[in-house]
């Protein structure tokens, strides 16, 4: 075959992005392999992450090669997604088949399976670019099309698990300095557990939160507090008057008889300082090392919508590499069938092992749900969500190249 010159490939992403910008979401998976014909690929599927994160699901459309859903666990293409970095396997036919993440930023959206009869460094490059430009597509036509959710719910999501996946922000950010990712099960039941989080210069901000009951009441009044701590927090709030407005509005918007558990956190990126709020929540665990290092002690606050009076304010010194890990009780709590909590030991063994096997970040916390999951025999007794905080860990997240 006929070697691909290797502008082909800028041409091919060029137009891309050109026709992009009139393109409807269902046109995205054919025209986006139309282009990559332009340069030597045979065939483009893209596959996104479901909710569960346990399968890739094919987007199809007219001219797009029918595949079957493959498992994250156990599969070339979940080795591609899990270990963030371009797989290869020979077809049937003797042709390339190349696994390549698909990532916005460190978001990890799924991946795309490129087949080529030839191979070349050249096109290796270009699959590479075309992957990046397809994830940013798939991120911002998101936010107008209902496509994209209807293939990642595996079964239909209750209404509290709409406003909570809507709520969320994305579930893995990273920058030279940190990492912060998330997690939260059940995905197609999740009614009171959420988190947020936002990184403006020098500062991190977390929140994990748990509202009190299930389902629906308990998803409204997670909204209405995530809604008072971006307000708080854009206004540049301290964390004990952030903490006082989501108290405030949990208070009279919900009465007496509803409240929520909480940590709010800030994490100086320059120096390292760690303070945070504790209203009501199991404390905050740092992992140095390879070792648990228990916060310091610091008595909680009453959960928001209880306080009386303004709440107290944590402080902790982190390490270079260290990892803070916010968790609502829902992991910790989780009971086996014979009766075993999953524990705050567990907890940390797990994430310090999967990260001395080079696990990244947002793959330590899919594979502990996996675990906490199995732990209640696959099914939670209550809503479990957590946050990881990596900062200044080295090679935290590997390159998809």
């Amino acid at each position: 075959m006929q070697e691909i010159p290797a502008d082909a490939a800028a041409g091919a992403l060029r137009s891309l992005l050109r026709a992009s910008h009139l393109l409807s979401a269902d046109r995205l998976a054919p025209v986006a392999a139309e282009h990559a014909r332009a340069f030597g690929v045979d065939d483009l599927i893209l596959y996104l992450l479901d909710y569960e994160q346990s399968r890739l699901l094919p987007l199809q459309g007219p001219g797009v090669a029918e595949r079957e859903e493959l498992p994250v666990d156990g599969s070339l293409a979940g080795l591609a997604f899990r270990r963030v970095q371009v797989t290869r396997a020979a077809t049937e036919d003797g042709r390339e088949r190349l696994w390549v993440p698909l990532l916005d930023g460190v978001e990890r959206v799924g991946v795309a399976e490129f087949v080529t009869g030839t191979l070349t460094p050249a096109l290796e490059e270009g699959v590479a670019d075309l992957a990046g430009l397809l994830a940013e597509l798939i991120i911002s036509m998101d936010a107008y099309t209902d496509l994209f959710a209807r293939l990642r719910r595996r079964r239909p999501l209750t209404i509290a698990a709409e406003i909570q996946w809507d709520l969320l922000p994305p579930l893995t950010f990273a920058s030279e300095r940190v990492v912060i990712t998330g997690a939260l099960e059940p995905a197609h039941e999740i009614g009171g557990d959420t988190f947020d989080y936002a990184v403006n210069g020098d500062t991190a901000d977390l929140l994990v939160l748990d509202a009190i009951g299930h389902g629906l009441p308990a998803a409204l009044l997670a909204a209405g507090a995530v809604g008072a701590y971006r307000h708080g927090r854009r206004e540049a709030g301290t964390l004990p008057a952030t903490a006082a407005e989501m108290d405030a509005v949990i208070a009279e918007q919900f009465g007496e008889e509803r409240f929520a558990t909480a940590v709010l956190a800030r994490v100086d990126l320059a120096g390292g300082r760690l303070r945070w709020v504790n209203a009501g929540h199991p404390p905050p665990l740092i992992l140095r090392g390879g070792s648990l290092v228990r916060a310091p002690d610091c008595p909680p606050d009453p959960p928001l919508g209880l306080l009386t009076g303004p709440p107290g304010v944590c402080e902790a010194q982190l390490e270079p590499g260290d990892r803070l890990l916010i968790h609502t009780d829902g992991i910790v709590e989780a009971r086996s069938p014979d009766g075993a909590f999953f524990g705050e030991e567990r907890l940390a063994d797990f994430v310090l092992r999967a990260a001395a096997s080079g696990d990244p970040a947002p793959e330590i916390l899919r594979r502990l749900m996996r675990d906490v999951l199995t732990h209640q025999a696959g099914r939670l007794q209550d809503d479990a969500s957590i946050v990881l905080l990596e900062w200044r860990a080295a090679d935290a997240l590997r390159s998809p190249t």
